[in-house]
């Protein structure tokens, strides 16, 4: 390692931020399988895009059949997944980009290293809040199912624990508010962090 010097770059974040109009920053949305979050996510996204807000999704599911597709869903592999996630949308955050981040990253410990990473600052947290219940009863993607059956061992919420954010940013009820009601809460919200 002591040989490895970063390079500096001529283009700063300070100089893209202003060329965008706006700030850089994470939008992490956290919550069970079957919350919402990436529909309320994507949402968000296309809202943002269609105010020329330079955004880009990182979703559970895409990143580990490409970037993370090695890695299993043991505690150890959940947090090597969350930190390539986080240096990854360190990175958006340099080129300008509102990352719009989507995972269930179900440990208090570990949404907090991602937080150190991408900066304290740059890191807003959406606890998509649906009860477990409720999550079963969607299971658009038949996976409670078999976490039930056993045939899906780690699953967050079945055999594997999920904490609760103790104080998001944001947090959205899914069983109270419809995905229009959360996105407008949403936006509401970013309007302010993306002023530069």
């Amino acid at each position: 390692m002591s040989n490895i010097i970063p390079h500096q770059f001529l283009v700063d974040r300070k100089e893209r931020n202003i060329k965008n109009n706006h700030n850089s920053l994470v939008v992490w949305f956290t919550g069970l399988s079957g919350s919402g979050k990436s529909t309320i996510a994507n949402l968000v996204e296309e809202r943002l895009f269609k105010k020329n807000i330079q955004a880009f999704s990182l979703d559970g599911d895409n990143i580990r059949t490409g970037l993370n597709k090695g890695l299993g869903f043991s505690e150890e592999d959940r947090y090597e997944n969350l930190r390539r996630i986080a240096e990854v949308s360190k990175l958006f955050i340099e080129s300008g980009t509102v990352v719009v981040a989507s995972f269930i990253s179900p440990l208090i410990k570990d949404r907090l290293r991602v937080k150190e990473i991408v900066g304290h600052e740059n890191f807003i947290e959406i606890f998509v809040n649906t009860s477990l219940e409720e999550c079963e009863r969607r299971d658009i993607k038949g996976l409670y199912k078999k976490a039930r059956t056993g045939e899906i061992p780690n699953f967050t919420g079945i055999s594997a624990p999920y904490e609760s954010p103790e104080n998001p940013d944001i947090e959205i009820r899914t069983e109270e508010v419809t995905e229009k009601l959360a996105v407008e809460q949403i936006m509401r919200f970013l309007e302010k962090k993306l002023k530069i």
